[in-house]
């Protein structure tokens, strides 16, 4: 039985990586637990210069999740491969740099820039903002996506893998978008956008009023997108959104996804992403699955 998984060209030791945002660059986790034990970890966003992020409350619990609007708080790309690269590569894991840029320009810098520093692989978001279109996210248009996909790919040396927004009308064509424009491989689902309200002073709890909807609550929405995605492109999926338990993230790997991210659910326990991987391997035992392939696209339609 193996566990293994080839993405993008890239070896995993197993599915289970850690979704962008939701782990920093790894110091604190690797208080709990030896990194090594994970498939990949997909560090905090990235963009070309420091960043404070949002003013707070930028956190809100909801129900089976929560929002937030931290805005990319982190210390800009130069700082993190001096600073933190070094670290991560004490570990026996995947590195995958995810990226933000206001403008298409700064995506193709950073990109040059830590294909030279020799992450494995490089996660573009796409739900920034493009200062330059009014503030509209690259990701919600096919010609943003297109734009970021193919500057990002005249750089880069390592694999590209572009992470979709929920919020489109048809997530199909963007990601195709994406794999047109050469992308190796694609990610989803990024956050639903969501508000609360607090009812005594009639105000948005989040100072940036809106914010990105995650956690078990968009579990349903992920699956679905996954499969769609997956069954549109040829290219490998990493699936993610609301994952808790190994079930679940088998349940991803049928619909369509490679690998799977975990995220909020670190927030309540620590060990999620290590939980899981010891889950899914109880599975493949139960279940007489020798090799990971053997799931991927798996579902049986109705």
């Amino acid at each position: 039985m193996t566990t293994e998984i080839i993405f993008a060209g890239v070896k995993f030791k197993n599915p289970v990586v850690t979704a962008s945002g939701t782990f920093g660059f790894g110091r604190e986790y690797g208080e709990f637990y030896d990194l090594s034990e994970l498939g990949g970890i997909c560090v905090k966003g990235l963009t070309l210069e420091p960043r404070q992020g949002n003013k707070p409350p930028r956190i809100a619990e909801t129900p089976m999740g929560m929002l937030n609007s931290v805005g990319l708080q982190n210390p800009g790309v130069d700082s993190f491969i001096n600073d933190e690269l070094p670290f991560l590569r004490q570990y026996d894991t995947i590195v995958i740099a995810n990226i933000s840029g206001n403008t298409i320009e700064e995506y193709a810098i950073m990109a040059e820039k830590l294909s030279a520093a020799n992450v494995d692989i490089l996660e573009v978001n796409v739900s920034c903002p493009n200062v330059k279109a009014g503030g509209m996210a690259f990701g919600t248009s096919v010609d943003g996506v297109k734009s970021v996909t193919e500057a990002v790919m005249k750089k880069a040396t390592v694999p590209v893998m572009v992470k979709l927004s929920p919020n489109v009308t048809d997530i199909t064509t963007i990601a195709k978008a994406a794999e047109d424009s050469g992308a190796n491989a694609i990610s989803l689902i990024n956050t639903l956008l969501g508000m609360r309200i607090d009812t005594t002073t009639r105000k948005p709890i989040l100072n940036n009023n809106v914010g990105g909807l995650s956690g078990p609550a968009v579990f349903p929405v992920a699956v679905r997108m996954v499969w769609q995605v997956a069954s549109a492109v040829k290219i490998p999926v990493l699936g993610m959104g609301g994952i808790s338990t190994g079930k679940e993230a088998v349940e991803m790997m049928l619909a369509g996804a490679n690998l799977v991210a975990i995220g909020t659910a670190c927030f309540d326990d620590p060990y999620a992403p290590v939980k899981i991987i010891n889950e899914i391997k109880e599975y493949m035992i139960n279940n007489s699955i020798n090799n990971l392939n053997e799931l991927t696209g798996k579902v049986i339609l109705n």
